[in-house]
């Protein structure tokens, strides 16, 4: 979850200044990067009650890890809560982006069965360390942002 975070919040620092409202913007955008974990009894976003009803129907990694999925939530979204679309699908397509690095993969397209895998493993040194070069990369620009506004 921290590594998705920091990736999120470097998304936000990109995007910040081109959104009408940057806090509702970050919040979706964060909120959003860690969803698909839903359907982990394993990840804090699937430790509770409604992400034990999603386990029920959706295995780790399957259709709720899917470009598919977020690409519907998208569209659902784009009829009733424009102004969420774009952040949601940000933060929710990083995830699956950063999970298609790792060695379990993600299937992009399901109900395809290809599947888009990395070399990486799931909270080995290689990931704390792209979480590292993250929150670095993340402290670094919002101190270029604060002293560009001084």
């Amino acid at each position: 979850i921290k590594t998705h975070l920091a990736i999120a919040v470097f998304a936000i620092i990109l995007f910040y200044p081109l959104v009408n409202n940057p806090i509702v913007f970050s919040v979706i955008v964060l909120l959003a990067s860690v969803l698909p974990d839903i359907d982990s009894p394993f990840s804090k976003a699937g430790n509770n009650k409604v992400g034990r009803v999603v386990q029920v129907f959706a295995k780790h990694r399957g259709f709720i890890h899917s470009l598919t999925f977020c690409l519907a939530v998208s569209v659902f979204f784009s009829f009733f809560l424009t102004k969420i679309v774009f952040a949601f699908f940000l933060g929710y397509s990083l995830h699956l982006i950063a999970d298609s690095f790792t060695k379990m993969g993600v299937t992009p397209f399901w109900p395809y069965s290809g599947q888009a895998r990395g070399v990486i493993n799931t909270g080995g040194v290689v990931e704390k360390g792209i979480f590292f070069v993250f929150v670095l990369v993340d402290i670094i620009l919002v101190g270029v942002n604060l002293f560009k506004g001084m």
